[in-house]
């Protein structure tokens, strides 16, 4: 306002002096000294008072703008990005006797590319008498500029043959616009109209494509660009360190951003310290991250915003929420951008009473939150213990208005997921309706699997397929999950066809699902042949074929697998040598799974995690080497859980050996002093080496302790109905029925001999005095009993 009062002021005291010369000489030096003065606010940058001194001077005076006048405040209205203004000097000009010439004209095509007015560009470039290669960039880079890609390219064909030739400005816009179609064969032949023109080596050009084949993903190409380069400028290291980071080499970023210091002496700005800081996120390294942040306060950034941004996500990120807050803190006028941030980063961490306490301060500084910082805050929280802060963030969106945000319900919707409030999970999703999208969807369907609500999980994507919403990888798996959980055969098969109908078949993470599904509910021949038909097997692949060979016994088909995928060249993973473990164990090639064990890490380099431990700890006492396996349990880095002591009490049970599965025992309630299945495997122990009075007191333990075995359970699936099943169920509605099937067929095994080889298998030892009786047979009226082991068979 006050520039603005001062040029007015300006003008009237010169055109309030008394003339002295003559009128015309007069008129002709005001003329030149309004012209002069316009074009010099111009190129100070002072757009708003040169247009302020233009509107005077069309109000109050009939002077004549010079053309060169006329194109300053064009590139005026081009810099503040206003069309409105832009528009109003374009029909002075119109309406003056002024004849604009190429430069003019190049200057209002530039003008209406940059304010997104097209329409107006595209008819300034048909009317123009005369075009050069400035008029044909200003064309294309506006199209490039406002989403208008192929009008771009058509634009550029047209130029090549009129005759005119591309220059760099030309090469800059242009790959641009290819960038923006993401079309790899388009751009590589752009990369060879550059390496033809004379134009080829110039930077704009090089660092054009550098950008563009990041955006392609294809950083090899990006970098032999970069290294073509004689002379690199801040924007070519910008480009290749942020392509790096971006696409996840984040140790190239780095190396490149210390290349760029000790080698090429420029001074990187907030965006490149924002490239660097992000590959240092993703990579967890909090000190590399302090190393850069004390690079950025000796380059004068220390205060800056974007860096910031950046100091505050990699701190909270890593865990160190004192230094995120410091840097917060030192941030000179906070905006949305940085309180976002800095939420962000400590909701990554689970944090949810400091991004609430962050999200308070916000709100005193009078930021408007936005729906990134609500979603940032759901993320926060992850565990029924947040689930007070979730529901005010609830209500806190609702009074908002952001309930009607679709990624702020999908993240509320995952939260209570989390939460373990399936109910709300759902009745957010339906309140989504109509407007639920394919992440809504997947969403709810992750949240019930994760909540083994496998009915509700298909009868969700029965009704995803018929709203048409097109399911992707993600929900496939979900539902494969399911079919696994249910080990519903019939319904995985039903959904292999769907998905080979798709055409998503041939997406390794798709097949690589279909293929666990199968091996979870048994059919290791339909996995075999899903495997077989896989052009390029990842080792995820490999892993599964080789760890559900061992789950079912097969062993030796494991091993063969496991030597087939190392002389192919597959690199193996831990999965992989979990499932190799666990062959060696059940077909007791003892041995050669101790040696896979020592070399693993050297050989390999993955170093033995607590699942294969627990697979040497089962290798060793099945072979009847318990003493050796408790040892290896005494000497391991860490404490052993549940599972390995499970494993060596089983074997201590099957080689009977009463001291070490006592220890073991005694090791598993003291993690979990409830656990029935120690305590009956104890009991199994001391009765097969007749310790009854031992088994009197365990069981008399047990009882006041109220500590009881789960029953086990089973079930079956005809004709899309699940028939669940629980051994010595009484409650069962059809329990008359099974009864009756099974009497029958106890008689018939008595008929035919088996009855005998049952016994042999599950009676157990009768206590002092008792009469001894099948283990686990309850009677049923008459003289015959149920056998468990063949419950499996009812429907």
């Amino acid at each position: 306002m006050i520039r603005n009062l001062k040029t007015q002021l300006r003008f009237t005291f010169y055109h309030s002096q008394p003339i002295v010369q003559s009128n015309a000489q007069t008129y002709f030096r005001t003329e030149q000294f309004s012209n002069d003065y316009i074009s010099s606010l111009c190129k100070q940058n002072l757009y708003n008072e040169a247009l302020v001194a233009f509107d005077f001077l069309q109000n109050n005076t009939n002077f004549r703008i010079r053309p060169s006048t006329y194109a300053g405040l064009i590139s005026a209205c081009s810099s503040l990005r206003s069309l409105q203004l832009g528009r109003k000097v374009h029909d002075h000009i119109l309406s003056s006797n002024c004849q604009p010439d190429v430069v003019l004209h190049n200057h209002i095509l530039n003008m209406y590319g940059k304010c997104g007015s097209l329409e107006d560009a595209r008819m300034v470039f048909d009317e123009m008498p005369r075009r050069n290669v400035v008029s044909w960039t200003a064309m294309i880079a506006g199209c490039s500029q406002n989403g208008q890609e192929n009008d771009a390219i058509e634009l550029y064909i047209q130029m090549l043959q009129s005759g005119v030739m591309p220059d760099q400005f030309t090469f800059g816009s242009i790959i641009r616009a290819c960038s923006g179609l993401c079309c790899v064969g388009l751009g590589r032949q752009l990369h060879a109209h550059v390496i033809k023109s004379e134009h080829g080596s110039h930077l704009i050009s090089q660092n054009a494509l550098i950008a563009m084949y990041t955006k392609f993903d294809r950083i090899l190409d990006a970098w032999n660009v970069f290294s073509s380069i004689a002379r690199k400028d801040i924007t070519s290291w910008g480009s290749i360190i942020a392509g790096f980071s971006k696409l996840g080499y984040e140790l190239e970023a780095l190396s490149h951003f210390n290349e760029m210091l000790h080698h090429g002496g420029y001074q990187p700005n907030e965006f490149i310290f924002g490239s660097v800081f992000s590959a240092c996120s993703t990579l967890l390294h909090h000190e590399c991250g302090r190393q850069v942040h004390g690079i950025c306060i000796k380059f004068g950034l220390g205060r800056d915003i974007f860096a910031g941004c950046s100091f505050c996500d990699i701190y909270a990120r890593c865990g160190l929420l004192d230094f995120a807050r410091t840097v917060f803190n030192e941030i000179e006028s906070p905006d949305l951008a940085s309180c976002n941030a800095i939420i962000a980063g400590v909701a990554s961490r689970s944090n949810a009473n400091e991004a609430m306490l962050l999200f308070s301060e916000m709100r005193d500084r009078e930021l408007i939150p936005d729906g990134l910082t609500v979603r940032s805050l759901l993320c926060a929280c992850t565990s029924p213990l947040t689930l007070y802060q979730g529901m005010q963030i609830h209500s806190y969106i609702i009074k908002m208005g952001f309930d009607s945000n679709v990624p702020v319900c999908n993240a509320m919707l995952t939260m209570y997921a989390k939460c373990s409030v399936l109910c709300n999970a759902l009745l957010v999703f339906k309140e989504l309706g109509k407007n639920a999208d394919l992440v809504s969807w997947n969403s709810i369907l992750a949240a019930c699997l994760q909540h083994n609500e496998a009915g509700e999980l298909f009868r969700l994507f029965s009704l995803m397929l018929a709203s048409l919403t097109k399911p992707d990888h993600i929900t496939f798996n979900d539902v494969m999950g399911a079919c696994a959980e249910m080990a519903s055969l019939e319904m995985g098969t039903q959904l292999h066809c769907y998905i080979m109908k798709t055409g998503l078949a041939l997406d390794v993470f798709v097949m690589n699902g279909l293929m666990d599904m199968y091996i979870k509910c048994g059919s290791l021949g339909s996995a075999r042949e899903l495997f077989n038909c896989m052009e390029d097997p990842d080792v995820v692949s490999w892993s599964s074929l080789i760890v559900g060979y061992a789950q079912f016994g097969c062993g030796e088909e494991a091993l063969k697998l496991f030597r087939r995928m190392r002389s192919l060249g597959v690199r193996p993973n831990h999965v992989t040598l979990v499932g190799v473990l666990t062959a060696c164990s059940h077909v007791g090639l003892v041995e050669e799974g101790l040696q896979l064990y020592r070399i693993m890490e050297n050989e390999f380099g993955i170093i033995p995690t607590r699942e294969h431990r627990s697979c040497v700890v089962d290798l060793l006492a099945r072979a009847g080497r318990v003493h050796e396996a408790e040892d290896f349990i005494n000497r391991m880095a860490f404490d052993a859980d549940i599972v390995v002591w499970k494993s060596l009490l089983a074997s201590c049970k099957t080689h009977g050996n009463v001291d070490v599965g006592k220890r073991a025992a005694e090791n598993i309630l003291k993690i979990d002093p409830t656990n029935s299945a120690a305590l009956v495997l104890l009991c199994n122990i001391y009765a097969s080496s007749g310790k009854w009075e031992e088994v009197a007191r365990l069981r008399g333990s047990m009882k006041e302790r109220g500590v009881r075995k789960v029953p086990g359970q089973s079930w079956i699936e005809i004709q899309s109905k699940i028939n669940v099943f629980f051994a010595e169920d009484s409650m069962h509605p059809e329990r008359d029925k099974i009864y009756t099937i099974l009497e029958a067929l106890w008689l018939q095994m008595l008929d035919e001999g088996e009855y005998s080889c049952v016994i042999d298998k599950i009676t157990e030892p009768a206590l002092p005095g008792t009469s001894s009786k099948p283990h686990g047979l309850p009677t049923l009226p008459g003289t015959l009993s149920k056998p468990r082991c063949l419950s499996f068979l009812l429907s």
